[in-house]
């Protein structure tokens, strides 16, 4: 056979793209393949069991209808597009999920759908509850709040609230966050599959929860009521409520449903009931609610029949899964807890660890700042014993110069007792001497007084002398002849007697003056000499004893010195004088 009869009989086949709540597939599928083939090879690509939930819905002409499962796929009424688009959806519910949905995806699917429904507003929700869930949402993505990874701002591009309930209160996207984590906060400790798990059963509860409303009339002109279908029964509503029924069927009470055309009729198990028949916009609508009320019936009956081999082996496998996650959840738990506890007892030997190298650095600092202590004690140390040395060798020169002072105190002492002793004779001298030069000034008074009365006498001498001479001349001039020689001669020898004795003391008495002055004058200059000696020693020891206080009395002594010194020259020249 060739190959090119090989390609001939190979099947013609159709592009699908099926979108499920979370993914797209896109499949090949062959033109002779009825609903079923196509919904089973999407349940077995998405690892679904619980495959009688599900369906493939896809919308014509406005209006969402669902793939039949016994017909071929090209022979339905499905959209001409390439490739054909169907959603893969949850199409009848579950009276109790935790009891019903057995498989993780089947969960997740459920999970998925129904919060789609809370946020699109198709199930109401209140805004209390539309944030519990909002929460288990968080935990369900998120796992375990952790401060400090979820911080402020990680759901902010998170879609969790109704439009309507967001524009129901006046708060800012920061405090809707706020509250939301404050419940995410709660569920620590919870499984991801829990939490959606969890989610479902609060939202079991809701009024509108896997319902599906089709607007009804009870003749052919009104469209005032809704017909509601779900796991329960059918439920007749007003238009303009949604909540609670105006009337019920439940489907233990329902014998047959049947349409004709627009119209529906219901005819209730017990006979004597009346029969509630409606009227729909179409022929469709009656057929969709038909074909919802069949599955939902016959889930209904098998709710309540003896689960088969099938559902018992998945049963017991969710049951083993069930068990499995929570050993495996404990097991988490616990590695969790020894997790936390072992980053717990990390943290604590980092920081005793931070301590200690803390501590370590503090401890070398402080040997540092020691060490640096010690070499400044050290030098400070030395310092003070070179100190302590030079002021031992100070104290030692102090001592000497104390010593020397003392000594020189002695010393000028002694001197200044010697000087005194020689100033108390310089001045008894000088006192002796001021009293001589008194008593020989005294003397010289007198001599001088003396000489003044012998030079008096000696003028009366010569003035008497020339008066007798001039007499004698007189006479002889007028008595020539007489020649009073005898006279003569005796006058004179006499008057020659007299002036002779008158020189002889006049002599005697100024060589006594002269000799006597002479002696003063020697004497004088002796005690001059002694003075100046006197006064050079004084000298000396005044400049020596400059700092010692004793500088103003030698000052007053040489004082002392130059006046003596002065009065005794002053009494010399008298003298010379004389």
């Amino acid at each position: 056979m060739s190959i090119r009869g090989l390609k001939k009989k190979q099947p013609k086949t159709f592009k699908v793209k099926v979108i499920t709540m979370d993914a797209e597939m896109e499949f090949s599928c062959e033109m002779k393949w009825k609903g079923k083939d196509l919904f089973d090879l999407v349940c077995r690509a998405l690892g679904l069991r619980e495959t009688w939930f599900f369906g493939l819905q896809y919308t014509i002409k406005g209006m969402y209808t669902w793939l039949k499962m016994d017909k071929k796929v090209l022979d339905q009424e499905i959209p001409k597009e390439d490739p054909v688009s169907f959603h893969f959806l949850a199409k009848f519910y579950p009276e109790k999920v935790e009891e019903e949905l057995l498989q993780e995806i089947t969960q997740h699917l459920f999970f998925l759908q129904v919060k789609k429904q809370i946020l699109d507003e198709e199930i109401y929700c209140s805004p209390e509850a539309t944030v519990l869930l909002a929460s288990y949402a968080v935990q369900a993505k998120y796992g375990d709040y952790d401060p400090n990874f979820h911080e402020p701002g990680f759901l902010a591009q998170e879609e969790l609230l109704p439009k309507r309930v967001l524009r129901q209160y006046q708060m800012t996207a920061d405090m809707w966050e706020e509250k939301i984590s404050a419940w995410y906060a709660e569920h620590r400790g919870i499984a991801r599959d829990e939490a959606k798990m969890n989610y479902l059963k609060i939202a079991q509860d809701l009024e509108m929860y896997g319902v599906n409303y089709f607007p009804i009339a009870q003749n052919k002109s009104d469209t005032d009521l809704l017909l509601g279908v779900d796991a329960k029964g059918i439920h007749v509503y007003s238009i303009n409520n949604r909540f609670s029924p105006n009337k019920s069927f439940e489907w233990s009470g329902i014998r047959n449903i049947s349409y004709s055309e627009k119209e529906l009729t219901i005819k209730p198990l017990d006979k004597k009931a009346e029969v509630f028949k409606f009227f729909s916009s179409q022929l469709k609508v009656n057929k969709l609610i038909l074909q919802l009320c069949i599955g939902n019936h016959d889930l209904f009956m098998r709710r309540r029949k003896v689960d088969s081999i099938e559902i018992q082996q998945m049963k017991a496998q969710a049951r083993e899964e069930k068990a499995r996650k929570k050993m495996e959840t404990q097991r988490l738990a616990r590695e969790k807890q020894l997790r936390e506890e072992a980053e717990r007892a990390k943290e604590e030997l980092e920081r005793r660890l931070f301590q200690m190298e803390d501590e370590a650095r503090q401890a070398n600092e402080a040997l540092l700042r020691s060490q640096e202590t010690a070499e400044l004690l050290a030098e400070k140390a030395q310092i003070a014993e070179e100190e302590a040395k030079l002021l031992a060798q100070n104290a030692a020169e102090a001592e000497q110069e104390r010593q020397r002072l003392e000594i020189t105190a002695l010393k000028t002492k002694e001197e200044k007792r010697l000087m005194e002793q020689k100033m108390r004779e310089t001045e008894l001298i000088a006192v002796k001497l001021v009293k001589e030069s008194d008593r020989r000034a005294k003397e010289a008074e007198h001599l001088k007084q003396d000489l003044h009365e012998a030079r008096e006498a000696e003028r009366k001498a010569k003035q008497k002398l020339l008066d007798v001479t001039k007499l004698n001349y007189f006479h002889v001039a007028r008595y020539p002849h007489h020649s009073p020689a005898d006279t003569r001669d005796v006058n004179f020898d006499k008057g020659c007697v007299k002036m002779d004795l008158k020189d002889v003391d006049l002599k005697r008495l100024s060589f006594e003056i002269e000799r006597e002055r002479l002696d003063y004058l020697e004497k004088s200059k002796k005690f001059e000499d002694r003075l100046k000696e006197l006064k050079s020693e004084i000298q000396a020891l005044k400049l020596e004893e400059k700092q010692t206080g004793l500088y103003s009395h030698w000052s007053e002594v040489l004082g002392s010195l130059d006046r003596s010194i002065g009065n005794v020259q002053q009494h010399d020249s008298d003298v010379i004088y004389i």
